[in-house]
């Protein structure tokens, strides 16, 4: 597959005039060592970290959701500025919780410094929202389970058969990263109930039972090619991984192939088959939008099946082009300028001293998200 000529996210262009004072500053403190965001375990210890250089003497201290920590039995502060949580709880006995946004502060003669605000989260694991269903599959054909189950940090799932781990190495099974497992080419021997198994950080889960049953005896007849599970539509945000499913069965056993529908190539780069003909793309980027078709064909001939689905990458609006500080002499023109990207287009609104700006004979917008100021008189 070749690569198509990329597409940027949409933009949006605006235009201000507004004379702005800039500012440098400094400091004598600087963090080495930030807090990062945690996900923490109930009833486990936990250590966030804050390192901080300058001009001693330096002290330190911890907020957590703008309040300020007081050290205790569970809360305890190093001298080199890290916080240790003795036991993480979720939810404590007076009602509050351990959960929040935390910042370290460092302080000495010279000033005060704030880091980052680290967001530390309980592990948590829902029940299944969706459970694997029992599913008959003739000799030879496929079999698909699924499950879902949200959990922090994101659930890793396995299968099992009849209480054993299920062996993916079989090229036969395919285990996608939305934990569905998939079973081509069945045979008796895969028979049996089947469970998932989600774990994480805060404990494991064990789906209900679904039974494997399979049916007919192995023959050489034509059966036309058939597509038991196509592409489902999906709404991403840049970054993410999309997966295409396309299970297919027949005999003999159909050749499962992708294409979009405008024509444009699908290209290589972040592209993945999974098993049989599941497409994964890594990474997705606004230009990877449009509907893809699976399509199931009889070797050596032009019979085929299709099935579409339609993927939309959605991108966080980001400026390209923020508004520069600039200085006009009183009674003539300025213009502020303003770019911004994403999917959709994003919506520029200007502000002056935090109150919204509105068009007037003073005040004008150029193509439509641009303001151009007319006869500034000293307004900064």
């Amino acid at each position: 597959m070749a690569s198509g000529r990329r597409r940027q996210a949409p933009r949006s262009l605006g235009i201000l005039l507004l004379a702005v004072v800039g500012m440098t500053c400094g400091g004598e403190l600087s963090f080495t060592l930030e807090p990062s965001d945690i996900i923490a375990v109930q009833e486990q210890p936990l250590m966030l970290h804050c390192q901080v250089e300058g001009i001693p003497p330096i002290t330190t201290q911890w907020r957590r959701k703008g309040a300020l920590i007081v050290e205790d039995q569970n809360y305890v502060m190093f001298a080199n500025g890290s916080l240790l949580i003795g036991h993480f709880q979720k939810t404590k006995s007076d009602g509050s919780s351990d959960e929040g946004d935390y910042e370290c502060i460092a302080q000495n003669f010279f000033g005060l410094v704030l880091s980052r605000k680290a967001r530390v989260q309980a592990a948590t694991m829902a029940d299944f929202h969706v459970q694997p269903r029992s599913v008959r599959a003739e000799l030879g054909g496929a079999g698909r389970f699924q499950c879902q189950i949200h959990g922090l940090p994101e659930p890793v799932i396995s299968w099992e058969r009849d209480g054993r781990p299920v062996d993916t190495s079989d090229d036969r099974y395919t285990l996608l990263p939305t934990g569905v497992l998939q079973i081509t080419g069945v045979r008796p021997e895969d028979s049996g109930m089947y469970c998932c198994v989600a774990h994480n950080s805060a404990g494991v889960k064990h789906s209900t039972g679904a039974q494997l049953t399979v049916s007919g005896s192995q023959s050489s007849v034509y059966k036309e090619p058939m597509i038991l599970v196509g592409p489902e539509n999906l709404t991403l945000t840049v970054h993410q991984t999309a997966i295409l499913e396309c299970v297919a069965t027949g005999y003999p056993r159909p050749i499962v192939s992708w294409s979009r529908l405008d024509g444009r190539p699908i290209g290589v780069e972040g592209i993945q088959v999974l098993g049989t003909g599941n497409l994964m793309i890594s990474d997705v980027r606004v230009q990877h939008s449009g509907v893809y078709v699976c399509a199931a064909n009889k070797p050596g001939t032009r019979v085929r099946r299709t099935a579409q689905g339609r993927l939309v990458v959605q991108a966080p609006a980001e400026f390209v082009q923020p508004p520069q500080s600039i200085a006009r002499p009183v009674g003539t023109n300025a213009i502020f300028t303003c770019l911004a990207q994403g999917e959709p287009v994003p919506q520029i609104t200007w502000l002056k001293n935090g109150q919204m700006l509105e068009p007037d004979g003073h005040v004008k917008l150029r193509n439509n998200n641009s303001f151009s100021f007319g006869q500034l008189r000293g307004v900064a």
